[in-house]
């Protein structure tokens, strides 16, 4: 047995992100750029670094080459460490037989021999598609204080919107008394973040419980969570007020990035108090040509821009020809944009070419989208809401 630890965390990084279209039909969600510099599991990692939690197992399961590469040793999270780390945990296999991750709390479940290297007191549940900055360490505070089976991170949503999320609805001391999944008529806006908190020895239990129920799901949400309520087991709600989203859709993510242009944004990813690390390659400062316009725009290290650009997010290693236009976009590494084509509204996948004069999307339309390592010819045009790409 490992060094004991209070708090392991296991990051849910399987799945497969069908709803962000092309731009995963090659990649993991949690690889998945961000901002400029990130990609969207820097974000969960950042707060497992920032909360004091140095052990992070990440379950990959769908595409996982470029996340596992990306997480390497998990230098940049200050995670490679003798006594800690950061690990990627595929599907467990045995001998000639593999087998998939069923669902949420099966992934967890395959992999119960990781945890139970370090004997921890709890056990911290994380979805790898947010992107947020939370301190786990005053929510495990919370979760020990209340002597609680579970503690489920909440955040209050427009009711117009609970459908789309698990609500908890609780007792007037925070005691979550019902789970509802995606509700018509919701009773309280009370929105799972998929964070979680569990007493180790008590999960651990319902882990087991769960696999051996050949009706279940396997899922946190639908069946751990429900069957703890059952047992009358103490499930308590833990309210989070900061900036979160849920970047699993082509319009959460465009969103997500056009936010970091507001003033000020809501949330600020210069804080040194609480940094999101990143693997960044090394690169040279941005260049901004003299012909270049560039207004209310984040240009990461290593772009080159000598086009117009406005309201837009370029990651490094971007090219903006001379005589290109760039509105209301986000653009991934390596993105070249030639002379003469217009973007407005897009988001243009790492290494894809837009060719000259080619147009895509349209000013206040929906979200036009360009899958990666994508070469757009001459003079094409892609229409709002359009996905094209390999």
């Amino acid at each position: 047995m490992l060094q004991k630890k209070q708090c392991v965390a296991m990051l849910l990084a399987g799945g497969q992100g069908s709803r962000l279209g092309i731009l995963t039909r090659h990649t993991a969600k949690p690889a998945i750029p961000f901002g400029g510099k990130y990609r969207i599991i820097d974000f969960p990692v950042s707060n497992c670094t920032n909360s004091g939690i140095d052990v992070v197992g990440v379950l990959t399961q769908y595409r996982p080459l470029e996340l596992n590469a990306y997480i390497g040793s998990g230098t940049p999270w200050d995670l490679d460490k003798n006594t800690g780390g950061i690990f990627v945990l595929p599907p467990y296999s045995t001998g000639k037989d593999g087998e998939w991750y069923k669902g949420t709390a099966n992934s967890i479940y395959q992999n119960m021999a990781f945890i139970e290297q370090y004997n921890p007191d709890y056990v911290l549940v994380l979805s790898g598609d947010h992107i947020y900055k939370m301190d786990y360490s005053e929510m495990l505070a919370y979760h020990i204080e209340q002597e609680a089976t579970a503690t489920i991170a909440v955040r209050q949503v427009p009711w117009e919107e609970t459908h789309r999320f698990g609500i908890m609805n609780t007792d007037e001391n925070g005691v979550i008394t019902e789970f509802e999944e995606k509700p018509a008529n919701a009773k309280s806006n009370n929105a799972s973040m998929g964070v979680y908190v569990f007493t180790w020895e008590k999960l651990r239990s319902h882990l087991i419980a769960d696999e051996n129920d050949p009706n279940s799901n396997n899922d946190f949400g639908r069946n751990i969570i429900p069957n703890m309520l059952s047992q009358n087991e103490k499930l308590v709600a833990y309210t989070f007020d900061g900036y979160w989203m849920d970047v699993g859709t082509i319009d959460s993510l465009w969103e997500a990035n056009m936010d970091l242009l507001k003033d000020p944004p809501p949330i600020n990813l210069h804080d040194r108090k609480w940094r999101i690390y990143a693997r960044n390659v090394g690169r040279p400062p941005g260049y901004l040509g003299e012909k270049a316009e560039v207004s209310n725009s984040l240009v990461a290290e290593g772009s080159d821009v000598n086009g117009i650009v406005e309201n837009s997010v370029l990651s490094g290693g971007v090219i903006v020809e001379e005589g290109a236009k760039i509105y209301d976009s986000v653009l991934m590494p390596g993105a070249i944009v030639r002379s003469g084509a217009v973007l407005n509204k897009a988001i243009i996948g790492e290494n894809s070419v837009i060719e000259a004069d080619a147009v895509i999307g349209e000013k206040d339309a929906e979200i036009a989208v360009i899958g990666n390592n994508t070469v757009i010819p001459q003079g094409h045009k892609v229409a709002p809401g359009a996905q094209e790409g390999k």
